[in-house]
């Protein structure tokens, strides 16, 4: 086996699946990582112990950009979440942003997990051999090309969400 895991990314592996899942159970339920659901809570809490648990893993001394893009991705989510809802002056932009800060950190999220998923399994003979495969690249390229998507279906899905006399773009009903 080329890259066995130790028992922290065994750990680590295992947190990583719970934000994923739930990610997508939001997609699927409500067309969004909705953070006041159960799902958003456990995606919020899986993306940051997640996170947390990548520094201890490292090929190399020191942050790599699987560290980097960890950051990003609470960053994104935690601002989308916490910061976007307070900045009133966004109006109409802001459930916009706030959910492009959810769906980008799900998108960073897997990031790494699709390299190191190729560059792993299946264990004898993995697919490719790391983030320059050409077999990376490409799965990675259609996973932007996914997000992209995924994120104008939201922003329609957002739009035809208000109520009516409301003029907010996003608006939505309690």
């Amino acid at each position: 086996m080329p890259h066995p895991l130790s028992p922290l990314g065994i750990a680590h592996t295992l947190i990583s699946l719970a934000p994923v899942v739930a990610g997508l159970c939001g997609f699927v339920r409500f067309g969004r990582i909705e953070t006041g659901s159960r799902a958003g809570r456990v995606y919020l809490a899986g993306l940051a112990l997640s996170v947390f648990t990548s520094f201890g893993l490292s090929s190399v001394v020191g942050v790599n950009p699987g560290h980097v893009l960890g950051v990003l991705a609470l960053l994104a989510a935690f601002g989308g979440t916490l910061l976007v809802p307070r900045l009133r002056f966004l109006g109409r932009l802001g459930p916009y942003l706030k959910t492009f800060g959810l769906s980008f950190s799900f998108f960073l999220l897997l990031v790494p997990g699709i390299n190191e998923t190729l560059s792993r399994l299946p264990a004898a003979h993995p697919v490719a051999t790391g983030p320059e495969d050409p077999v990376v690249k490409t799965a990675l390229f259609v996973w932007l090309l996914l997000f992209i998507a995924g994120f104008v279906l939201q922003s329609v899905r957002l739009s035809k969400t208000r109520p009516e006399g409301d003029d907010r773009i996003g608006a939505s009903t309690p």
